[in-house]
Parts: structure tokens; C-alpha cells; sequence
């Protein structure tokens, strides 16, 4: 994906110090119950990564941008209708229990995924020198932690033992130019038949005229949400290099999880497509209420 070989992704169980403490409020904030590629990816800047956070984490505890990556999912379906289906499950004998997972699982990448998208394109905006948020009224704030009913993340080791898996997850980073696979098709790895029999279907429309119009469409509509933020992110190529890392790297990095987020979304909804109307999946699977303890924020001061 990157080309660069390093840093070289932090998991959650190798998070300590700083890295550990972001991880904690990522999930808290963000409302997930694990760590996705792109924040892994991020906190190999040991130096950078805290000091994004800090930066995003105003604009991430609100209404605002949980109602934006709301619009990247609806966007996202609505162009998603028109690809095709994958029917990934009607040639597989799913027992009952399975394909209550699977939907679980689904609808967990359904929602961190647009905010995700969202949370980059403003990064990457920073980096770039636009400045962005002037809010000077009150903000309202949204309840923090994962809801209850969220799959946890788990998924299958990025170098499983499975010849078979590893040749899918193989396949899937060389038609969509990955060097690391995503959490995604780890955690759907863990019903591999069904994944491969969606990636079956997916690799080809992955490759069409459409679907790549479709991705690029949302990464430029998350990036016109993403300046409807209501506070200015203080990041940028000087900070980076301030902090002793090398802003090229970081900010190439960050744009190609633009790339990667934007198709990623419309591929979870076109898995998502074949247990669940195009009308439900255009709304949130978790809604999330206002904050109670602090429902309204003032210019993101803590």
C-alpha cells in the first residue's frame, strides 16, 4: 500500500506509553471496539501520532462529524445499488449462528469506516495547509464507547497459517495495491469460505470504470464534509517536521488511506447489501445519543 516499509504498523498488544493511551480514547472517542489499519499505521510515528490525535480529537467527540461520516454511508449505498451484487451467501450453507456474526461483523466496518474516511480527509486537508473550522458557538457533544451490541475486532492474523486464506488475502492486496490487509477482510477471514466467495464477485467490480468514479466521488465529498468541521485542526508539514518526522512520508501515507478508506466503504456496503435493504443501510447501525455529562463543547476546550 505504502511502498516504504516502514513504520512498521503498532498492534493493540504492542501499544505502551502514549501510543497505549490514544488507543484508549481512539476507542472511546471513535465509539469501536478495536484499532483499525489506519491509526495502527499512524502510531508508527511515535512522535506524530499523539500529537494528531490531539489535534483531531475536538472535531471527533462531535455531532458534526458523526452526522458527516452519516452522509459518506449514505452516499456510499446509494452509489453502491448500482454495481452489482455479490449474492456471497447463497452458494454457502451458513448456519444460523454464522450469519448473525457475519452481519455483525459488517455492520461494525459499516459504521467506524465512513467516520474513518472523514477523520483522514482532515488530516490530509491539515497537512496541506488548509485551514479549516472557525466555530465560535457551542458544539453538541456525543456519548463516548462502542455500544454494547458491536462485534469486537477480532480477526485472523495478517499472515495466517491457512495456505487458502493467505492466497485470498494475497490476491485481494494485489488487486487493490495494498501492502497490508485491511482489519476488514481479517475479521470476515474468520468465515473464509464466505469471504471468498465474495472477493469472487467484488475483484471484478472492483476493476470496473464505475466503481472507481464512485470511490474517488466520496473521497472528494468526505473531504467537502471534512471542512465543515467545527474546529480548525492545528497539524501541518511544519509541525510534523518540528516533531522530528519526516512529512513526506506522513502526509503520502495519508493520502493513499484516503484512496483506500473511500473504495474500502463502498466494498463493506456492497457485502452489507446482500442481507439488508439499500433504506436501512443508509442510516447509522449504532445512532448515537448527545453526551449526558457534556453535551454541549466551547471552541473543543477541554
Amino acid at each position: 500500500m505504502f511502498g516504504l516499509g516502514k513504520p512498521k504498523p503498532v498492534t493493540e498488544r504492542e501499544a505502551e506509553g502514549e501510543i497505549e493511551r490514544v488507543y484508549h480514547e481512539i476507542k472511546q472517542v471513535m465509539r469501536v471496539t478495536g484499532i483499525n489499519l489506519n491509526f495502527r499505521t499512524w502510531a508508527g510515528y511515535e512522535n506524530f501520532f499523539p500529537a494528531m490525535w490531539d489535534a483531531m480529537r475536538p472535531n471527533a467527540e462531535t455531532r458534526r462529524f458523526e452526522d458527516a461520516a452519516d452522509r459518506i454511508r449514505a452516499e456510499a449505498v446509494r452509489a453502491t445499488e448500482h454495481l452489482g451484487k455479490l449474492d456471497a451467501a447463497t452458494s454457502l450453507r451458513l448456519g444460523e449462528s454464522q450469519s448473525y456474526q457475519i452481519r455483525r461483523a459488517l455492520d461494525l466496518y459499516h459504521y467506524i469506516n465512513p467516520k474513518l474516511l472523514v477523520f483522514t480527509a482532515a488530516v490530509s486537508l491539515a497537512l496541506d495547509g488548509e485551514r479549516t473550522g472557525s466555530e465560535t458557538e457551542s458544539v453538541e457533544l456525543i456519548e463516548r464507547g462502542a455500544p454494547a451490541q458491536m462485534y469486537p475486532m477480532e480477526m485472523v492474523a495478517e499472515e495466517p497459517e491457512d495456505t487458502r486464506t493467505q492466497e485470498l488475502f494475497d490476491d485481494i492486496k494485489k488487486t487493490l495495491s495494498l501492502s497490508s490487509i485491511n482489519s476488514d477482510y481479517r475479521t470476515l477471514a474468520l468465515w473464509s469460505d464466505y469471504l471468498a466467495a465474495g472477493w469472487k464477485r467484488l475483484k471484478p467490480i472492483t476493476e470496473s470504470e464505475e466503481y472507481k468514479q464512485a470511490s474517488e466521488h466520496l473521497r472528494l465529498k468526505a473531504r467537502d464534509l471534512a471542512r465543515t468541521l467545527p474546529y480548525s485542526v492545528p497539524l501541518s508539514r511544519e509541525r510534523v517536521e518540528e516533531l522530528g518526522e519526516d512529512a513526506d512520508e506522513i502526509i503520502e501515507t495519508t493520502w493513499k488511506f484516503e484512496r483506500i478508506l473511500s473504495s474500502l466503504i463502498h466494498n463493506i456496503a456492497l457485502f452489507e447489501l446482500d442481507w439488508r435493504t439499500p433504506d436501512t443501510l443508509e442510516e447509522s447501525p449504532f445512532p448515537v445519543a448527545a453526551r449526558r455529562d457534556m453535551g454541549i463543547g466551547q471552541g473543543g476546550a477541554r
